[in-house]
């Protein structure tokens, strides 16, 4: 069974992906330099990865617009916007990302120069990662999205501790 809703099950995916697939880049880059691994065969993780990420914000990107109207009754529309276009930008930056890692399969040095330029991709596909998570970090926590799938607020918890409440002091 799915969770419903699905996008908060889903966006942490592509938010991993945008950080450690940076690391797998690095990784089979400074392998190929030394040596220790075939171009082609240590460069395929990367570019599996780099797909992996794109399809990952894609599914994500979809998940969120099924999921806009219900959040649109408890949240302003411009706040989602601007989610809504970070994670579109996240989105290209990761499909381009995705094409550039492909060129670092090639020989020679254009394959040399498409594994670095993949490494410099990595840096574009952190920083949108991170504002993409920032703006729907924002929708939830400071906006209050989640409260469209609260039919009603659960009631405060009473404490057991001694711990006096912070008015008290």
């Amino acid at each position: 069974m799915l969770p419903d809703p699905l996008h908060p099950a889903v966006v942490h995916f592509p938010i991993a992906l945008a950080v450690l697939t940076p690391f797998f880049a690095l990784l089979a880059f400074a392998a190929i330099q030394t040596r220790r691994a075939p171009a082609r065969s240590a460069w395929m993780v990367v570019v599996l990865a780099q797909l992996l990420l794109a399809g990952s914000a894609w599914l994500a990107l979809e998940t969120g617009e099924d999921q806009e109207e219900t959040v649109e009754k408890v949240v302003a529309e411009r706040h989602i916007h601007t989610h809504e276009q970070a994670a579109e930008r996240f989105l290209a930056i990761a499909a381009a990302a995705a094409a550039v890692s492909a060129t670092g399969l090639l020989a020679g040095r254009a394959g040399a120069i498409g594994r670095a330029a993949t490494l410099v991709a990595g840096v574009f596909v952190i920083a949108a990662g991170i504002w993409v998570g920032h703006t729907g970090g924002s929708l939830v926590y400071e906006h209050g999205a989640a409260a469209a799938y609260v039919e009603k607020p659960p009631k405060p918890i009473e404490s057991s501790s001694r711990i006096p409440p912070r008015d008290a002091e």
